[in-house]
């Protein structure tokens, strides 16, 4: 495929993605989408991973278009390369990963009933994004069962004291 200034070249015409979005490990342009697909380009820098995920709604096929792919599913680890082609069904548990040093780029087809990006299921996470690590981060944000009183106060071994107290021996 040939790319100029981040578009590619179709049916003799130069066209620029229909969208682009980063993410800390690298961007996806969505090249194009209808009702029963929608095509990704994706760029996975070195050292970046993807979420360990599943989808309820559709399912993917990869090609790999250059570099090197570390790919996961269903807990089954394995390296593809430039022409490689991986089926991931529906429900399948996947990750891709880049540890090579040059840009990973493969083409992503969806198909099924829907593709909005709320259909990823994350299980596993390295920028926190894991559907656990946003529960915990929702539950956190939420009014504890404590009152303002209770944040004036410190219990240390058993004593409770005024926290201005405690900030004094903390400086002693």
């Amino acid at each position: 495929m040939n790319k100029q200034e981040n578009k590619y070249y179709v049916r003799d015409k130069f066209v620029p993605p229909l969208y682009v979005e980063e993410r800390p490990w690298g961007k996806f342009e969505i090249l194009m989408e209808d009702i029963g697909c929608k095509v990704k380009r994706i760029t996975v820098k070195p050292g970046g991973r993807l979420s360990y995920q599943y989808h309820h709604k559709r399912s993917e096929v990869w090609t790999i278009v250059s570099g090197t792919a570390t790919i996961t599913l269903d807990e089954l680890t394995k390296d593809y390369e430039y022409g490689d082609t991986v089926l991931i069904p529906q429900g399948t548990k996947h990750r891709v990963e880049n540890q090579l040093d040059d840009d990973l780029v493969f083409i992503e087809v969806q198909h099924g009933s829907y593709f909005g990006e709320d259909d990823i299921v994350r299980i596993e996470d390295d920028y926190m994004r894991a559907d656990d690590v946003q529960d915990f981060l929702e539950r956190a944000d939420k009014q504890g069962p404590w009152s303002e009183e209770d944040d004036k106060t410190h219990t240390i071994g058993g004593l409770t004291m005024p926290k201005e107290n405690t900030n004094k021996l903390n400086n002693c």
